[in-house]
């Protein structure tokens, strides 16, 4: 994947020296050893490293301030092996600025009940150090992720690889730059907002450029790579014969791989992670871009429509997220709903833009009308998207603070679809179709989403947690009175959460 950095998850051990040298020096070989384990569970998506033991005031706060200051440090993992006075973590958990994983777990998964005594008790003691710890977290009001169970236990590596790639997705982040070919679409709301306020909470930017400056750095592209990368879309996908060499419309195919090449080398030599543009704002353009879209999110590129940045910069954070494994995510639109009663579901898609990357079976490049915009036919990948688990997701700006709004779903089978000339997906929503779409519009959810099979929403709820952000859950669980509360207390939390450090 385009632009992720090199990461690595730091281990930090708690302890103190009322027990002795020797009880430390065990204390440290066996932290040393979950590392390993971990590390070498070969289920986690970035190495752990052991960072050092902690007993005093001034170790702590150099090890926050150092994991703080290395870009190569993606996150912290903390356990208290032994008793860890928790004032003691005040000063460098203050200062601490990468996210925060509790592992409360113990070196051992079975007490020697035969020959257990004092020593052992004071050497194995996490379920004692870790609440103190737990203590000192919550007093700091700090977001973090508590996973308990031993080290070596599958759903506790599960659960640390779920934080691991919200936590790596965070990273992706800071200091990230999104382009925006053009303004939003005109008068609609949900898919504008504050960019610096989105910068001050997550650390991208969010830049303007014209649509011309697309369309000078597209003038410089040779006609030899224009024409080599129409030869691959022929070579991969079930191209239309019209846009075949030698086809009536061959010119709209090699214009469509001239846009991937102009706008993936802007995207490159600009160091961006996602992009956006809208149909509205197409001067120096004959298409709006179909394939060369698709193509371009496929390889790790944030994208939504319609001017809308805050999309772009949510897909790009799920395919950091999924990265390694399937690579199914996309740009979504909830388009259009089958209501009958007992079959209800609602079928996804957008004017042309579905990454592939969810794409099961045959993928076709067609060309078809647009409707709107007033350019020419558009050319674009048509497929049906894979069936199973998935989550549906969008980041709003609500005024005084961002909210992220997600949606458990599942992707179903569904009739042919002949005349439909995009791609697609039809999924069921949790708890049940009336439940999900009116939570959803309770909870101001947009209509431009990223849509996944990779991402749970359990990381969505870690990588919430450490944005420091809402999150409004919809999933098997949910009742909408209890929901419509939630949201409303949560009104109170968030605009005064900012004080309860104090």
């Amino acid at each position: 994947m385009i632009g992720l950095n090199p990461l690595k998850i730091w281990f930090i051990c708690g302890s103190q020296h009322l027990y002795g040298a020797e009880a430390l020096s065990k204390v440290e070989t066996n932290a040393r050893e979950v590392v390993a384990g971990l590390d070498g569970s070969g289920k986690l998506a970035l190495p752990v490293e052991y960072a050092g033991l902690a007993t005093r005031s001034s170790e702590v706060a150099e090890l926050c301030r150092r994991a703080s200051a290395d870009p190569e440090c993606g996150g912290v993992i903390l356990w208290m092996h032994t008793f860890s006075p928790a004032k003691m973590w005040i000063r460098g958990l203050s200062q601490l600025t990468k996210p925060v994983l509790h592992l409360h777990t113990q070196f051992y998964s079975e007490l020697p009940w035969d020959s257990i005594d004092m020593d052992y008790m004071n050497l194995h003691q996490a379920a004692h150090g870790d609440r103190e710890a737990g203590f000192i977290h919550s007093r700091l009001r700090l977001g973090r992720k508590v996973v308990v169970g031993h080290w070596s236990d599958a759903e506790v590596l599960e659960r640390i690889d779920t934080w691991i790639r919200a936590a790596r997705a965070w990273d992706d982040w800071q200091g990230a730059r999104f382009c925006r070919f053009g303004d939003n679409m005109r008068d609609v709301a949900v898919t504008d907002g504050d960019k610096v306020g989105a910068e001050m909470a997550f650390g991208f930017a969010v830049d303007g450029y014209g649509i011309m400056d697309l369309a000078d750095r597209m003038a410089t592209i040779p006609q030899a790579d224009i024409e080599a990368l129409a030869a691959e879309y022929v070579k991969l996908y079930d191209v239309d014969p019209a846009l075949a060499p030698g086809g009536a419309r061959h010119e709209a195919l090699l214009y469509n791989a001239h846009q991937e090449l102009g706008m993936g080398a802007f995207l490159s030599e600009g160091g961006f992670k996602g992009f956006t543009h809208t149909f509205e704002d197409l001067h120096g353009l004959t298409q709006l871009p179909g394939i060369a879209t698709q193509r371009l999110m496929e390889q790790g590129y944030g994208f939504a429509g319609e001017g809308d940045w805050k999309t772009p910069a949510l897909v790009r954070a799920m395919k950091v997220m999924g990265h390694g494994l399937t690579g199914a995510t996309s740009f979504m639109e909830d388009y259009t709903y089958n209501m009958v009663p007992g079959s209800e579901c609602i079928l996804g898609s957008h004017m042309l833009e579905v990454c592939p990357s969810i794409a099961e079976g045959t993928q076709k490049v067609e060309i078809h009308p647009l409707g709107i915009g007033g350019k020419d036919d558009p050319v674009r990948l048509v497929f049906n998207a894979r069936k199973g688990t998935a989550v549906n997701a969008c980041l709003i700006d609500i005024g005084n603070r961002f909210r992220l709004v997600a949606n458990a779903v599942t992707a179903v089978d569904h009739p042919d679809l002949p005349k439909l000339p995009v791609a697609r997906v039809v999924w069921e929503c949790k708890p049940d179709f009336k439940t999900a779409c009116a939570g959803w519009i309770h909870a101001g959810g947009a209509h431009h989403t990223g849509f996944s099979y990779d991402v749970t929403p359990e990381m969505l709820d870690d990588f919430a947690t450490i944005a420091g952000i809402e999150l409004a859950m919809i999933d098997e669980g949910t009742e909408i009175g209890r929901f419509r509360q939630d949201l409303r207390m949560n009104e109170v939390y968030w605009h005064i959460a900012g004080g309860f450090r104090a």
